[in-house]
């Protein structure tokens, strides 16, 4: 257990085990409503989509080109992420634990833990395009179901807040239930707790824009 522990806090494992610990923080806080569950996600294409060729490229758009060179899209970047920081942390650790089994615990560990990292990094991404690849299918089917599905329905906010930028909510499936991402109009707002209709679907950004059902109500019955 010392071996694993001084292992996993040592460099350059310690690299990933920051970022796997974040991931795990991030999926307890998303499970409890603190954070959206796809809060890093930006306008990807789609699997077969293209990357057009712009004078100009914003962050979002670059960062989209790579992720589908790199055949990480067509599931959530929270995922992605978390698929790269665990197998990263398994490749590391284990290159990590062979190299201070050869070269103990002293500062020629630093410079050979650099190339552990790039590799360890490099192979983690190979690996998570490939364990991504039948996700892909499941979360596109599941979008289009739900699309049809939930339209002028009833969420309840579970985020602490919705606005024109951010915010999730709980649909009652019937099942084990439905987290949408939702966006209100406007300059309107909703806190958690409140009672929301899936009016619209904008299928660029994946949300749902979202009305109170009183308002919603007194639409319908005019």
């Amino acid at each position: 257990m010392n071996e694993f522990l001084l292992t996993i806090v040592s460099f350059p494992t310690v690299f990933f085990t920051f970022f796997l610990g974040v991931a795990v923080l991030y999926w307890l806080c998303a499970a409890i409503g603190l954070v959206d569950i796809e809060v890093l996600d930006i306008d990807l294409p789609d699997v077969d989509g293209q990357v057009h060729a712009h004078a100009e490229h914003t962050f979002a758009e670059t960062f989209a080109g790579i992720l589908l060179r790199l055949g990480l899209n067509g599931v959530p970047v929270t995922i992605i992420v978390t698929f790269i920081a665990l197998v990263g942390w398994f490749i590391s650790y284990y290159l990590s634990y062979f190299e201070l089994a050869l070269l103990g615990y002293n500062w020629v560990r630093f410079i050979v833990g650099i190339p552990i990292i790039v590799f360890s990094l490099y192979l983690a991404v190979l690996v998570t395009a490939q364990l991504i690849k039948p996700l892909r299918k499941f979360f596109a089917k599941t979008e289009q179901y739900v699309e049809k599905k939930i339209l002028g329905q009833v969420a309840i906010v579970r985020s602490s807040k919705v606005d024109g930028h951010s915010g999730e909510a709980n649909f009652d499936d019937g099942g084990a239930g439905l987290i949408v991402k939702v966006r209100a109009f406007g300059e309107k707002q909703f806190i958690r707790g409140d009672r929301v209709v899936l009016l619209e679907y904008l299928a660029e950004q994946h949300v749902y824009r979202v009305v109170s059902e009183e308002e919603f109500l007194g639409k319908t019955s005019e």
